[in-house]
């Protein structure tokens, strides 16, 4: 028991020293740039600003150094910033079964107008088949024509250029590894839509392609944000399952990020989310009672679940899951 507690502690501080070298490092890149950052910042446009936030990439993979512009392929709506929630949906090719016009109608029809005009939602296509890219754009501009045209409806596609070589070599070997880089994927495409919400609200809740929003389900998630009495939670459960529902302040939507860059070969992305929070709130030699209780004061879970998981076919190929309240 002993032997496993120093173990765990040891782990601990590796990551933290590994955090720290890391921001450390970034800072330095930061300030050798500021002059000239402040020389810009009076004339950024809103597409300007979208796209400083992925330059936190160019440190992680080094590929992404050779090239310009680091920003969606494709964007289709009116680029909306300034409110309150961005929802996120990444998307990808599930073969002959697509669960996104019932995710997606279930969550734009269940907010009221006002609501509908304080938030965004965001379909982030994470495919490079471009059939899929077109079948997308072609249901979601006949569906929900009406969310495009009022800034409260985006489509985007993430660029091929962005993954790295580890993650096309790896698609092409055994199945241990086809599912290790379907992980791996999986972590770097909810990276990237989050970088790209982030500078459009106050708030972001993270969803799937696969799911059911409950009724009333935006009423409650903006009711219980705005009744919180505490300013200090790390983020907010609305399910339980994964990464679905989570919510997050957008001004830490980037230490995340750098958090989940750092190990995103290592873990699936809701471990990581467990990780990080070890890292940056557990105290050396705490006990684990107490890093529990603070646990549970600022990763904060609504109850009960406002999200239904209802895709059987998933988004690894040849894989099945089945329905569960979430």
């Amino acid at each position: 028991m002993l032997r496993l507690k120093n173990k765990t502690e040891r782990n601990r501080q590796e990551l933290i020293k590994a955090l720290s070298k890391v921001n450390y490092e970034m800072t330095q890149r930061k300030n050798m740039s500021v002059n000239l950052v402040e020389k810009k910042m009076n004339t950024l446009g809103n597409n300007e600003t979208a796209s400083n936030t992925f330059e936190i990439l160019r440190f992680f993979f080094p590929h992404l150094r050779k090239v310009g512009r680091i920003y969606p392929d494709v964007i289709i709506g009116k680029e909306k910033t300034g409110v309150s929630f961005a929802l996120g949906i990444s998307t990808v090719n599930r073969g002959n079964q697509s669960y996104l016009k019932q995710a997606l109608n279930s969550v734009v029809s269940r907010m009221t107008p006002s609501e509908e005009k304080d938030s965004v939602v965001i379909v982030s296509v994470a495919d490079r088949n471009e059939d899929y890219l077109k079948s997308v754009v072609d249901m979601i501009t006949k569906r929900f024509k009406r969310q495009l045209r009022s800034g409260s409806l985006e489509i985007i596609s993430i660029p091929a250029f962005f993954y790295p070589n580890i993650l096309h070599v790896q698609q092409s070997t055994e199945d241990s590894g086809k599912s290790e880089s379907w992980r791996i994927k999986q972590v770097l495409d909810f990276c990237f839509l989050m970088l790209y919400a982030q500078p459009k609200a106050m708030y972001y809740l993270q969803l799937e392609d696969d799911i059911i929003a409950k009724k009333m389900y935006f009423t409650k998630i903006t009711d219980f944000v705005h009744n919180i009495t505490s300013k200090n939670w790390f983020y907010i459960e609305f399910s339980i399952l994964g990464f679905i529902g989570k919510l997050f302040k957008s001004e830490d939507l980037t230490d995340f990020v750098r958090f989940f860059l750092m190990f995103y070969k290592d873990k699936p992305i809701d471990l990581l989310l467990g990780d990080i929070f070890q890292v940056k709130m557990c105290n050396p030699g705490e006990t684990p009672e107490k890093c529990a209780e603070r646990n549970k004061q600022i990763r904060i879970r609504y109850k009960p679940s406002l999200f239904q998981h209802v895709g059987i076919q998933s988004s690894f190929p040849g894989r099945e899951q089945y329905s569960k309240k979430i």
